[in-house]
């Protein structure tokens, strides 16, 4: 059964609110099998949205997840039109002639004519306007259906939002997500960030969102799971995704861990959960850099 809560982009397209990462995927042979099993696995039980990038295994994990899409899709477990592929560009490629080319790449390694979202991975020495140019392009030859950006801030959002290219006629903004680094133990983007994304209504992609399987293990979260019947990771997940603007992609291999996850779609925390939550794991109080894995 497909997940049944979604998030909207600011174009009003809804897409599901967790989904699944790639990051370490593809980075030996010997995994590979074991990693296009597990996406198989995914879509079996519901999971909609894949999160990938050039950088993955230098281009392994997109070859793996562009194998089990292949597979699912021929044998009739999933349909195209179903699913939210993303993936991201290195920030040297994400010039005018390098965007197409590395689309290119990407797309041949999925295995798919378009990708549905596309994320400059993060800010490098080419200038912003010239990547979201090359974006347009992209979209507007079909290689991509929506863009955005990864490890944002507020000042390089406001850049961004300042560039002619980036918004349409009705001043809407063109970017359809913002991906971070954001987990109870990492909270950064909870000052000015997510308010910044709320204001505009477009949603935090959230990366790590279990700290790299670290809140698996945190007596706190454990604490609240245990009255619930849930696991510590299914809190956290649950607490990501609390207010319904904010998408989470934990990365996933066992077959428990991904079932456990989807779970968390269903888990809707109290005010008091979330107020001794708030006590374990304090919301910041100035602004900090945001963390990057």
């Amino acid at each position: 059964m497909n997940p049944v809560r979604t998030v909207s982009l600011p174009t009003g397209e809804r897409v599901p609110a967790l989904g699944l990462g790639t990051w370490k995927m593809g980075e030996s042979t010997r995994a590979a099998a074991l990693e296009v099993a597990a996406i198989r696995h995914a879509i079996a039980l519901g999971y909609r949205l894949f999160d990938t990038a050039e950088m993955y295994g230098e281009g392994g994990a997109e070859t793996v997840l562009g194998k089990a899409l292949a597979e699912a899709l021929r044998a009739g477990e999933v349909r195209r039109e179903e699913l939210t592929i993303v993936s991201k560009v290195y920030p040297h490629n994400a010039s005018r002639k390098g965007v197409p080319a590395a689309c290119d790449r990407s797309r041949q390694r999925l295995g798919l004519d378009v990708i549905d979202v596309y994320l400059l991975h993060w800010r490098g020495g080419v200038p912003l306007a010239e990547t979201v140019d090359a974006f347009e392009a992209e979209k507007a030859r079909g290689a991509i259906r929506e863009w955005g950006v990864s490890n944002f801030d507020v000042h390089d959002l406001v850049e961004l939002e300042g560039l002619p290219a980036a918004s349409s006629a009705d001043g809407l903004l063109r970017c359809a997500t913002n991906q971070v680094c954001y987990a109870l133990d990492e909270r950064g983007p909870d000052f000015g960030l997510r308010a910044w994304h709320q204001a505009r209504q477009m949603p935090l992609m959230a990366y790590c969102p279990l700290g790299q399987g670290s809140l698996a293990g945190s007596a706190a979260l454990a604490e609240i799971a245990a009255a619930r019947g849930a696991t510590a990771a299914q809190i956290a997940l649950a607490w990501t995704l609390r207010d319904g603007d904010v998408i989470a992609i934990p990365k996933a291999v066992r077959h428990a861990h991904l079932a456990e996850n989807l779970a968390a779609l269903h888990l809707m925390l109290t005010e008091a959960e979330l107020a001794a939550i708030d006590a374990a794991f304090p919301p910041p109080t100035r602004k900090t850099p945001l963390a990057m894995v």
